[in-house]
């Protein structure tokens, strides 16, 4: 008898913590969380600035869309399409440096550092909204989360050896290099714009909702950070973040799957329910 040739379900799949999580649609404030948390590394918010269309209101929601599309394909791709997007991505960062405005020095965008706190700003962002909203999530299944992102890392050209694997090494990242980070004036600029966007005409209601939108974001970022943009660092805002986050989470799950999630993520559901169907009939086997 001939094994069955494995369905490509690109990094992660079914039975993973990573597709379980990141389809909810209330992880769209974890995505703009870490861009605010990703840009209080000054080279990493340079090299954006200087190589991107980040700056220019007129360009900047198609990078973004660019973004979101990686990340999509990233989650849910097959193999061929998460090397094919990495592989794009690599040789467009290993062409790019930046200016370090504060000692004139040139730098790598694709420096293994600025990689390292990018990829970390978007899993500690993901996991603790996730965690936060209510998501289903044990200390065990957080730390499988950091485990699984791992695998991300890779696409980008990081040595999984060098990343995080554990809430708890996370952490310990981030307390060693809080000394080393603050809120250049690019970062606050962003910040900024971020309550007032520039938006293409048919996205005017975005840009209505905006301030709510900012407030939400910004109240979910760790307190040290909040107070490195010169904002309040205050338990009570952690506090209304939180039930935020749950009044949004329990409100998504009020519309039906079929309108709730993406295609991408409707699929990796029936996946994830086959897969565990599966476990329980050999379970009950065996």
């Amino acid at each position: 008898m001939h094994d069955e040739p494995r369905e490509d379900h690109g990094l992660f799949g079914p039975g993973s913590v990573t597709w379980r999580v990141m389809g909810e649609p209330v992880l769209m404030v974890g995505g703009v969380r870490a861009l605010l948390l990703q840009a209080l590394h000054p080279r990493t918010m340079w090299g954006t600035a200087q190589n991107s269309e980040l700056m220019d209101p007129a360009a900047a929601w198609a990078r973004l869309a660019r973004t979101v599309e990686f990340v999509r394909v990233r989650t849910y791709g097959t193999d061929a399409e998460v090397e094919r997007a990495g592989r794009r991505i690599r040789k467009l960062h290993s062409k790019l440096t930046g200016l370090d405005l504060r000692t004139g020095e040139a730098f790598r965008v694709d420096d293994p550092e600025n990689l390292l706190w990018v990829h970390l700003g978007e899993v500690d962002s993901y996991l603790d909204v996730a965690r936060r909203a209510g998501v289903p999530l044990s200390g065990a299944d957080a730390d499988a989360f950091v485990d699984e992102q791992r695998r991300a890392a890779a696409v980008v050209g990081l040595d999984p050896a060098d990343v995080p694997a554990s809430v708890a090494e996370m952490r310990d990242y981030y307390a060693r290099m809080r000394p080393r980070i603050w809120a250049c004036s690019q970062a606050r600029e962003g910040l900024r714009r971020m309550f007032s966007p520039a938006v293409p005409r048919h996205l005017l209601p975005l840009k209505l909702a905006a301030p709510g939108i900012g407030m939400l974001v910004v109240s979910t970022l760790p307190r040290w950070a909040r107070r490195m943009y010169g904002l309040p660092g205050l338990p009570t805002s952690d506090l209304a973040a939180t039930l935020a986050l749950k009044g949004l989470y329990r409100t998504t799950h009020v519309v039906p799957e079929r309108y709730r999630y993406t295609p991408d993520a409707q699929r990796a559901r029936r996946l994830t329910r086959e897969h565990e169907a599966d476990l329980a009939r050999w379970s009950i086997a065996s």
